[in-house]
């Protein structure tokens, strides 16, 4: 491929450190800002959805639609006052989630990831984190879950180039259960069947604070 054609391909790409790993922390509030005008807020997909219970399809054109539903997801995100979204949340069958998340030393963090997996870590980086976790998608309901305190992430952005992202804290947690999602697990399916059985309790005793679609 021609030098030309190579910085075309990366035109609009988030700039990366010197490990390659997206800078995804300068300018997070007005790049949510011009996505989210550019949107409009879908209801939040719930529990025993179908959509939400199997893998994604992988993301392989990349243009206008997908413009339009990263701009769509973000404004459906602001308006469930969430941290990271992805795309079966709001009904699509697409491996792309957004997020808008602050970690725990108050970065925020705010990008988008097509088709991304989730890196292996080595046993001596995996210090776990039993903090609660909550989802747009079993609304209300908050349950501990232990997972690692650091995350990387590969995948693409919008417009196709690759990428890798990763967090700490709360925000590593975020790169987790989005990613989750895209392959048909809940953060409830990491439960116990007693925990579980009481995060569907709160979902059902309480009202969900934004637009949801009821299952048949």
């Amino acid at each position: 491929m021609a030098q030309q054609d190579t910085d075309q391909q990366h035109v609009g790409v988030l700039p990366v450190d010197d490990e390659g790993f997206v800078v995804d922390t300068e300018d997070g509030e007005e790049r949510e800002a011009a996505w989210r005008e550019r949107g409009t807020s879908r209801p939040i997909t719930v529990v025993g959805n179908p959509v939400l219970h199997k893998e994604c399809q992988d993301v392989t054109e990349f243009g206008p639609e997908l413009d339009q539903l990263v701009a769509d997801m973000f404004a459906s995100q602001r308006t469930a006052e969430g941290v990271g979204l992805a795309a079966n949340q709001v009904g699509v069958d697409l491996k792309v989630f957004i997020y808008d998340c602050p970690d725990d030393d108050g970065a925020r963090h705010t990008g988008v990831i097509c088709n991304p997996k989730l890196v292996e870590l080595s046993a001596d980086r995996r210090r776990l984190d039993d903090s609660n976790e909550g989802c747009l998608s079993v609304p209300t309901a908050y349950a501990p879950l232990a997972r690692p305190d650091y995350a990387e992430v590969t995948g693409q952005d919008e417009k196709g180039n690759p990428i890798k992202v990763r967090g700490t804290g709360y925000f590593a947690r975020c790169l987790q259960h989005e990613t989750d999602h895209l392959y048909g697990y809940l953060y409830i399916d990491r439960l116990s069947k007693r925990e579980r059985k009481d995060a569907l309790r709160q979902m059902a005793e309480n009202e969900p604070r934004y637009p949801v679609v009821a299952n048949d």
